[in-house]
């Protein structure tokens, strides 16, 4: 490279992302695909991993090494898929510099880790059928480990070089990347703008070529001799058999290396960018995707192990619970019963859950404290909203944790009663403050020349108040009823808070007036707010369409997007469970939509609200010191 390429190398600092460069109403709509496929994703994966953990027939080099590729398609699809979900809500889909070349080593890292994963599972295939005997010999659990870390360690190594000459090329001219992720074809064709860059691109070819052939025909060389064994087999109960236990490694095989083939071979060749995109989209996000089920769906063993670990949410296992309730003042709140690891796995998972949800919730906080600019009502309703998502968490999440790691999981009778009143007073503040920031936006849209005479400082501030006052007044009456009931029975709760349901559920006699009188309170609460807010989106709408510049119109659509994607997250979940509290819901359902809009709804919102406000980024990257 000559000096004036070096000294050009480095004049960006960051690129675009276009990703796919459509209408907003697209782009949401491609956001929540892609963001339910991420999660069935994350969670097919997961639930592979851990049935191999947990079950000890599983526990033989095959499963070990179907484990460990689970596991790292869960790495795969997190290198990627996150940064282009965000991008989807983004105004700018700006990548810096470093980010961008992290990016690419660590999607390129974990694409070679696969390839040599799936070479590894072929020859564990080949000895298993052509040398039966001396498998238990050959493929120990010492060999199995040793190809394991020879698989993350040779996959980090190999695209290392590549990579670090990439980073010396010269961005000098456009900074825009026509794709979801910094790809290894666009950067080329982005750095081949400002010179000649034949060595780069032919070093990068040779070693992708390398790594695809070699290996491709390295498993389509053991499956040519497994099929060759397999015909020899006399019985066709064998014979199908054996192709059983090798056509779902040969289905992933066909699907990541058909995709993969038609990318990297020639990296810095002009292929048609929406088949770029599709073919990359393929193999790095819907072959994870599909993996899970080509894995289980034929194999007995897996689905067996699955099963167990999917019952998680509806199946009980044993426990000691003694049903004379006299003996303890108390309710007992089942959670989530099951194993011990698996407590310990949720233990986890929702600590970091929490922890996230403080954070992102009081990062808007602090913004709209220091920032001036953000001293408005509009900012001012979002940070009072910050304030109430972590007190909502912390009214639940934190007994939820400790009930995880107890082995009693009992709290006390008023112990319930108070989380039972908090928690809903502080849903009951959400409902009005969501319907308060919907107020807020009709006025701004509909009224703009008296918005700063009717939405002043006192007035905000007014509203605020009878939003915590309100919210913390409609539900006393009924919870101090329902405190004042017999309960009968074991006063096992099948949740993990106390929620009314289950409580009235465990009352000696069952009272119809008070759950009628339950009925309609919770309705009332639900159902007028949730008018008030369609009402003045309906207004806004109508106010919307009348403005002649579809500038301004984008504009005043991207003020409510984010309040309305949080109205139709909270309310939809909510309205499942409370219009009618003693309905049959199933436990493991019921746990799940009050996960949904209790712990997920809080740690969604901080991101919903911030990323396409350009203010309010600004403030979180000026307190976050980027």
């Amino acid at each position: 490279m000559t000096s004036e390429a070096r000294n050009v190398s480095h004049t960006l600092t960051e690129f675009i992302l276009l990703g796919f460069p459509c209408r907003w109403e697209i782009q949401i709509f491609l956001f929540s695909i892609f963001f339910v496929t991420y999660i069935l994703t994350l969670l097919g994966n997961m639930a592979i991993v851990c049935a191999v953990r947990w079950d000890p027939r599983l526990h033989t080099p095959m499963y070990i090494l179907l484990a460990n590729f689970s596991f790292l398609e869960i790495c795969y699809v997190n290198s990627d898929v996150p940064n282009m979900l965000a991008n989807f809500l983004s105004q700018t889909k700006s990548i810096s510099f470093a980010r961008c070349l992290l990016q690419l080593y660590f999607f390129f890292s974990l694409g070679t880790t696969e390839c040599l994963f799936l070479s590894i599972m072929a020859y564990d295939r080949f000895l298993a059928i052509c040398r039966p005997l001396h498998y238990p010999t050959i493929m120990t659990i010492k060999f199995c480990s040793s190809l394991v870390i020879f698989c993350w360690v040779y996959g980090f190594l190999w695209f290392l070089i590549p990579v670090i000459l990439v980073t010396q090329l010269p961005f000098c001219g456009p900074n825009v990347i026509d794709d979801f992720l910094c790809d290894l074809g666009p950067l080329l064709a982005l750095a081949s703008a400002c010179v000649p860059i034949p060595g780069t691109v032919l070093i990068c070819g040779t070693m992708s070529s390398l790594l695809i052939f070699a290996t491709f025909f390295y498993i389509i060389g053991s499956y040519t001799l497994v099929l060759r064994a397999v015909m020899q087999v006399p019985s066709v109960a064998g014979r199908k058999k054996a192709f059983s236990t090798c056509s779902s490694h040969l289905a992933v095989v066909f699907l990541f290396y058909g995709s993969v083939m038609m990318t990297y071979v020639s990296p810095g060749s002009g292929q048609a960018k929406g088949m770029q995109k599709f073919t990359t989209l393929f193999y790095s996000v819907l072959t994870p995707f599909f993996n899970p089920m080509i894995y289980s769906l034929r194999n007995k063993e897996m689905k067996d192990a699955l099963k167990k670990v999917l019952g998680v949410f509806t199946a009980h296992s044993p426990m000691k619970i003694a049903s004379n309730s006299s003996t303890f003042a108390g309710f007992i709140l089942l959670g989530f019963p099951y194993s011990r690891e698996r407590q310990v796995l949720l233990f986890v998972l929702f600590s970091v859950v929490y922890l996230l949800t403080l954070m992102g919730n009081a990062s808007i906080i602090c913004s709209v404290s220091w920032d001036q600019r953000l001293h408005t009502p509009m900012y001012i309703l979002l940070a009072n909203f910050s304030f109430l998502e972590i007190c909502y968490v912390t009214s639940t999440v934190p007994n939820m944790l400790a009930n995880l790691l107890s082995d009693t999981k009992v709290i006390s009778f008023s112990g319930c009663f108070l989380q039972f009143y908090f928690f809903f007073s502080l849903g009951s503040t959400e409902c009005f403050f969501l319907t308060i920031m919907a107020f807020d936006r009709y006025l701004a849209i509909c009224r703009p020349l008296h918005y700063p005479n009717l939405m002043t400082g006192h007035l905000c501030n007014n509203v605020v108040i009878s939003c915590w006052v309100l919210g913390f007044l409609w539900f006393p009456v009924p919870i101090i009823i329902i405190s004042q009931m017999s309960f009968c029975g074991s006063r096992i709760i099948d949740h993990f808070l106390c929620d009314p349901g289950p409580l009235l559920a465990l009352t000696c006699s069952r009272v119809p007036i008070m759950e009628l009188y339950w009925t309609i309170i919770s309705s009332m609460l639900l159902f007028i707010p949730f008018f008030c807010i369609m009402v003045s989106y309906a207004l806004v709408l109508r106010a919307v369409l009348r403005v002649p510049s579809a500038a301004g119109r984008r504009k005043a659509f991207s003020t409510c997007g984010s309040h309305l994607a949080v109205v139709s997250l909270f309310y939809g979940s909510v309205m499942v469970m409370y219009v009618s509290p003693t309905s049959e819901h199933k436990a493991g359902m019921q746990k799940i939509v009050t996960l949904f809009y209790s712990v997920v709804t809080p740690l969604i919102n901080p991101i919903i609200y911030s990323l396409r406000n350009k203010d309010m980024k600004h403030a979180i990257k000026k307190l976050l010191g980027t």
